[in-house]
């Protein structure tokens, strides 16, 4: 014998009831990843969300399923401010502007800042060559080292990126502090 099939209302409030939780579960997790960084537990996102993990699991198999699906947000918004500053008719100072920019967001958010620094996520690692883009870009101004590279961005930008976050740096004008020698260590 066949079960009878859910009503249509029975299952657009299923769905909505779906959407409302994985709405609730990325809130969550962009709350605590912010705060604390990646080393949330899918409980702990769980239970700021209200859900259970199994609700959690369902639409995010893994841990870095829920930190690509976090980050991807924002990554597009970097990246959209990282290609906006590559048509600057000013290339330096479109170099500078975006690292300011980037570095003020990387301070508001944790998680964010150890998704950038760590490139697991392709649209880290996308960003990190737009970025040396923009410093080749900017180079041909004469005001940036002819001979930095998409690696020093690697090394440098993100070196202070990580030791900023090691050392639980919150203050937003220290962070600025050190992007604006991160821009100096790339000078001509």
């Amino acid at each position: 014998m066949t079960e009878p099939r859910p009503s249509s209302a029975a299952r657009t409030h299923r769905r909505s009831d779906a959407r409302r939780n994985q709405e609730q579960v990325v809130a969550a997790a962009q709350e605590l990843f912010a705060e604390h960084g990646l080393g949330v537990t899918v409980p702990q996102v769980a239970a700021r969300a209200g859900v259970g993990r199994a609700t959690v699991y369902r639409s995010y198999p893994t841990k870095e399923d829920l930190v690509a699906a976090v980050a991807g947000e924002h990554f597009n918004r970097l990246e959209a401010g990282a290609r906006q500053a590559l048509a600057a008719p000013d290339a330096y100072r479109g170099l500078n502007e975006y690292v300011l920019a980037l570095f003020d967001e990387l301070a508001r958010n944790r998680g964010l800042a150890t998704a950038f620094f760590e490139a697991r996520i392709p649209s880290a690692g996308k960003l990190l060559d737009l970025i040396g883009l923009l410093l080749q870009n900017a180079a041909g101004s004469g005001q940036v080292r002819p001979d930095a590279t998409v690696r020093d961005v690697r090394v440098i930008l993100c070196g202070a990126v990580r030791q900023l976050i090691v050392l639980r740096e919150n203050d937003p004008n220290v962070w600025r502090r050190y992007a604006i020698m991160v821009l100096d260590a790339f000078r001509a």
